[in-house]
């Protein structure tokens, strides 16, 4: 599959989807499901780059790191067909949502049309370092609850593509989403998913009509003990790395 072919397919998929069912669900609940937007045989392909390390700029063992366990990969620009489609298609749609949300939250910052106006930001401020990513887990691995932040211009939303079907490749390995609120207790979102489902959800804060306005909610996210078997899946992350 060429770079246009996997532009147009992967387009006319979200072409379909209920947007305004899905604003609905990140307005209020931090997260949505985009449900089939990757075949079995994607996934399988994308899967099966994960040994090619010609493809990545770096491996990231979690242990090492308090991280928890398992280890993901980097890509390396220019990225695979599939994963570059996906992130400059999705992330129009997007937009809106990002905009009015930092007008919720009091920020000035707005966000342009297109993916590739973004990146030039970016860039500029010298985060030029790709951070779409491959991650694996097997038995007994686990992802503790984190935030992907790397750098001054952070996009608030992005999205998770599980690659592997749960109960025959592997147990376990729920994403789990919590979500704290200021004088509450957390709250904790476990999505069910198969393989191709897709997550979009909030990288670190999004707003929540109040009293007296809009006020911020901080949200973290993780993958609960695999149990049994191996898990892939793609995070597609539309600010790059300082």
């Amino acid at each position: 599959m060429n770079a246009v072919a996997a532009a147009v397919d992967i387009d006319a998929r979200l072409r379909v989807v209920d947007w305004g069912a899905i604003t609905g669900e990140l307005d209020a609940y931090g997260c949505a499901m985009l449900d089939a937007l990757l075949s079995p045989q994607e996934c399988r392909a994308l899967a099966g780059l994960y040994p090619h390390d010609a493809l990545f700029r770096s491996r990231v063992v979690m242990g090492r790191h308090g991280f928890g366990r398992g280890e993901y990969k980097y890509f390396s620009y220019p990225l695979p067909d599939a994963v570059a489609s996906l992130r400059d298609t999705v992330y129009p749609r997007l937009v809106p949502i990002a905009n009015r949300w930092n007008a919720a939250m009091g920020s000035e910052v707005r966000y342009p049309d297109t993916h590739a106006a973004f990146l030039q930001r970016c860039h500029a401020a010298g985060q030029s370092r790709p951070t779409p990513l491959l991650l694996q887990y097997g038995a007994g691995d686990y992802n503790c609850l984190y935030q992907d932040l790397y750098g001054e211009h952070v996009f608030p939303l992005q999205v998770a593509v599980l690659l592997s079907e749960p109960v025959r490749d592997f147990s376990g390995g729920e994403f789990v989403l919590t979500e704290q609120r200021p004088r509450m207790q957390s709250r904790v979102d476990v999505l069910p998913w198969r393989q191709g489902d897709a997550v979009i959800f909030a990288v670190h804060q999004r707003p929540v009509p109040g009293t007296r306005g809009s006020y911020r909610v901080n949200l973290r996210h993780g993958v609960s003990r695999v149990r049994s078997g191996h898990r892939h899946t793609l995070g597609i992350i539309f600010h790059d790395a300082a």
